[in-house]
C-alpha cells in the first residue's frame, strides 16, 4: 500500500489523504479517505460512473458528523486497474483487501446510484465485515415499460447495453466526451426532473461533480461500460442473503433510477426499511445525506 502524503484543502475544509493498494491479484485499487483522522469510518460507494473524488457539495454536514469517508475507485474508473466482464460482486472482494488494509474489521457502507448494489453485494458476499447498509437511489434490475421512464442518456445506455459491450462502448465514449465538455453533467442531463436541473445548477456542485466525473472517465470509457454491463445483466448475487439491515431511500420521481424497480429490488431484502422522498429525483441524496448518514450510524 502505498500512501501519499496527508493535505487538508483549505477551500473546502475537509482533510483528504489518498493511496494505492497493490491487489492479491496484481491489480491496483486507488482509494481516499475525506474527513479529520480519528472521526468514524465509513464506507462510502459512489455511483455510476464516479470516482473516489466524489463527495457532497457541503463540507459542513461531514465535518458537523464527525465521520470520516473511505472510497475507491472500482475497476477502470480513476486509478484503479480494469477489470474485464467483471461482475457486480468481483469488487467485494476489493473492498474487503482495502479494508484489511487499514485495519478496519466492520464498517457501515452507503452505496448511491450504481454504487447501491456494489454495497448490497458487499453484504451479501462478506457479511463479518458490514455493520449496517444504507442505499440512496440505487440502480436495480429494470423492467422494459421502466426504461421509457427514464432520462434519455439512460434510455439510449439500456438499448445499447441489450445489444452487447462494444455498442454500449461507442455510446458512452460518445456521452464520455459530453460530460468532459463544456456542458458537463447538467447537459448531458438537461431532460432531468426540475428537483434534479435545480441542483445541478449549483456551481460549487458543478465544480465538485466534475472533479469526480473527470478522474472517473480519465482512462476513457472501459471501465464505466464493464461497470454498466454488469449492472445490467442478472446480478451475480442474492438479494435474499444480505443479513445486515437496509435503509433505502428513493425518490418518488427519480428518473435515473426508476422507483418500481427499486421498490422490486428491495423486496427481496430480508431486513428492509424502504424510505420514500416525495417530489424528488436522482439527486435527492444532496438535500438529505445529514438524514441518511445519521440514521446509518444509529444502526452500526
Amino acid at each position: 500500500m502505498t500512501l501519499a502524503i496527508a493535505r487538508t484543502g483549505v477551500e473546502d475544509r475537509i482533510a483528504f489523504e489518498d493511496g494505492e493498494l497493490a491487489l492479491s491479484d496484481g491489480r491496483t485499487l486507488a482509494w481516499r479517505w475525506w474527513g479529520a483522522e480519528g472521526g468514524t469510518p465509513v464506507l462510502r460507494l459512489q455511483g455510476t460512473p464516479g470516482s473516489r473524488l466524489s463527495r457532497h457539495p457541503d463540507p459542513s454536514i461531514q465535518l458537523g458528523l464527525g465521520v470520516r469517508y473511505l472510497q475507491a475507485d472500482r475497476p477502470g474508473y480513476g486509478g484503479s486497474s480494469r477489470k474485464p466482464e467483471r461482475g457486480v460482486i468481483d469488487f467485494a472482494d476489493d473492498l474487503v483487501e482495502l479494508l484489511d488494509a487499514h485495519g478496519l474489521d466492520r464498517v457501515p457502507v452507503i452505496g448511491g446510484s450504481g454504487g447501491g448494489p456494489h454495497a448490497l453485494a458487499f453484504a451479501a458476499r462478506h457479511p463479518e465485515r458490514i455493520s449496517a447498509v444504507t442505499v440512496c437511489v440505487g440502480a436495480s434490475p429494470l423492467q422494459a415499460e421502466e426504461v421509457s421512464r427514464m432520462v434519455g442518456v439512460n434510455r439510449d445506455s439500456y438499448a445499447a447495453s441489450e445489444k452487447g459491450w462494444d455498442a454500449l462502448f461507442e455510446l458512452l465514449t460518445a456521452v464520455r466526451e459530453r460530460l468532459l465538455g463544456p456542458e458537463g453533467m447538467q447537459g448531458v442531463l438537461g431532460d432531468a426532473p426540475e428537483r434534479d436541473r435545480d441542483v445541478m445548477s449549483n456551481p460549487i456542485w458543478q465544480k465538485v461533480t466534475r472533479a469526480n466525473t473527470s478522474e472517473a472517465l480519465r482512462p476513457g470509457a472501459e471501465g464505466w461500460t464493464d461497470e454498466s454491463m454488469a449492472l445490467h445483466r442478472d446480478w451475480d448475487f442474492d438479494l435474499g442473503t444480505v443479513k445486515a439491515s437496509v435503509a433505502w431511500w428513493h425518490g418518488d420521481d427519480d428518473m435515473n433510477a426508476p422507483l418500481p424497480a427499486a421498490r422490486r429490488a428491495a423486496a427481496l431484502l430480508r431486513h428492509i426499511d424502504f424510505r420514500l422522498w416525495h417530489d424528488e429525483g436522482h439527486f435527492a441524496p444532496v438535500r438529505h445525506d445529514r438524514e441518511m448518514i445519521e440514521e446509518l450510524l444509529s444502526r452500526s
